[in-house]
């Protein structure tokens, strides 16, 4: 095995120990139709430049369709500078930081984040980070109902409105979460349009202390 420093003597006790006769031995799943040890057909290596110009080429020739995927995959812009800072290793690798005294940085860029986020959305406050849209909205819902916990003094357990055309996996995570905490869940149902009528909420049993919208919903509308 070339680059490996493991001498003859190492390689016989390593297949010793696995109980095969030789190398060959450990690729006999591979049918020999498919193992060559001629590499004479094997085109010389090109530089990166020269293998992306011809990917390039090779990807023009798909014909790109109308997608009908949905639910979250389909074909929208993203920045090139999105790419770029989400790629940063902050963002990818960001964690909750228990340890504050040695997460002074993480703690930093959290900060710069939701001072961002709340400037372009207009918000009062922005939290960050949690791991995914479904998690987000069972601590949105939670955050709604304790800031509203004073207008359920009466026997009815705060009401949760859910747009219909939601994403199921989020509305599925979200009543796990809130599931002892006392909170209704109510779903609003979508027409053949895919999208929710307001006046649906007039048929709650109680006041909604949040209605949960998505946008683009789960039919990307």
């Amino acid at each position: 095995m070339p680059f490996i420093p493991h001498t003859d003597a190492d390689v016989a006790e390593m297949l010793a120990a696995v109980g095969v006769p030789d190398v060959e031995s450990l690729f006999d799943e591979i049918p020999p139709a498919l193992r060559s040890g001629d590499f004479e057909t094997v085109a010389d290596g090109l530089a990166e430049m020269e293998v992306l110009r011809r990917l390039g080429e090779r990807a023009r020739q798909d014909e790109a369709g109308p997608c009908f995927l949905g639910a979250g995959s389909y074909d929208h812009h993203v920045p090139a500078a999105v790419w770029d800072i989400a790629s940063r290793g902050e963002f990818m690798t960001a964690y909750t930081p228990y340890q504050a005294e040695a997460s002074q940085g993480t703690l930093q860029l959290i900060y710069e984040f939701q001072t961002m986020m709340s400037e372009l959305t207009g918000m009062d406050v922005c939290n960050a980070s949690v791991y995914d849209g479904g998690s987000g909205l069972a601590e949105a819902v939670l955050m709604a109902v304790r800031a509203n916990r004073r207008r359920h003094r009466g026997d009815h357990p705060p009401v949760v409105a859910v747009a219909g055309n939601a994403h199921p996996l989020y509305v599925a995570t979200t009543r796990t979460i809130v599931r002892n905490q006392g909170i209704e869940i109510v779903t609003l149902p979508h027409g053949e349009d895919g999208l929710v009528d307001p006046d649906a909420l007039s048929g709650l049993p109680a006041p909604p202390t949040a209605v949960v919208l998505q946008q683009p919903n789960f039919f990307g509308l």
